[in-house]
């Protein structure tokens, strides 16, 4: 049976907010609206006591290093994110949400940190930053084609408890074995930004539906998006000639 309203978790947009990630929580709630579902946004800030384990969705957005390292040690010091993982909740980090749901990550003093560990993924600076269009085939089952912007310093390795959201077919992802992002569960990391899920409604729907816990009805893309999906397109058939 559907519920009445599904809870999204907006966490630490205090902190890791820089880059409009916030916009994949009202994609979210707007999709659900369209489908007559009601949903609430709890949204999480740095003065508050904890995570709350008994939301449905959970999406965590990108900052720089000083965010991050406040962000993951508020998250290490509450068990609430962690079992709602653990439960099976869906959560979505983007960037800095990447990293710090990963196994670990570096800052750029050189300082590496421990990460929640709800993906199997270490990331470290790269000699530059990775800035642009990136386009990906999803390995996630009915998603296809990802786009999104990417804007990072951090190079990312996913480690063999995880598996890569996509391959890169155009730009840098995670700069390792062409990978973009990382999946453990019904933990999904990307680099992409855009909203990811404004760009990507088919992703948007998956992580609805793992919420959920039932197949949603399909909506039709705006002709806006499905012209901006045929422009890149065609850019990831000429990358790939």
């Amino acid at each position: 049976m559907m519920r009445d309203r599904v809870r999204l978790a907006l966490v630490l947009p205090d902190l890791l907010g820089t880059y409009g990630d916030r916009g994949n929580v009202l994609v979210l709630a707007q999709r659900l609206k369209w489908r007559n579902i009601d949903s609430e946004t709890v949204t999480v800030l740095s003065d508050s006591d904890s995570v709350p384990e008994s939301c449905d969705l959970y999406m965590i957005g990108g900052g720089e290093d000083v965010a991050q390292v406040a962000a993951v040690r508020f998250l290490h010091r509450g068990p609430g994110l962690r079992r709602a993982v653990e439960r099976g909740s869906p959560v979505l980090g983007i960037c800095g949400g990447l990293q710090v749901l990963g196994t670990s990550f570096v800052t750029g003093d050189g300082v590496r940190h421990a990460g929640l560990g709800a993906v199997d993924a270490d990331t470290e600076p790269g000699s530059g930053r990775a800035i642009g269009e990136v386009t990906t085939q999803s390995t996630l089952g009915g998603v296809g084609m990802l786009t999104g912007f990417e804007n990072h310093l951090g190079r990312t390795r996913v480690g063999p408890g995880s598996q890569p959201l996509g391959r890169v077919t155009r730009g840098t992802g995670n700069g390792h074995d062409d990978a973009e992002g990382a999946v453990r569960g019904h933990v999904v990391c990307t680099y992409l930004h855009g909203p990811v899920l404004a760009r990507n409604p088919k992703l948007a729907d998956l992580l609805l539906e793992w919420a959920i816990g039932e197949p949603l009805e399909p909506l039709p893309d705006p002709p806006e998006l499905r012209a901006l999906r045929a422009e890149r397109t065609r850019m990831h058939v000429r990358n790939r000639k």
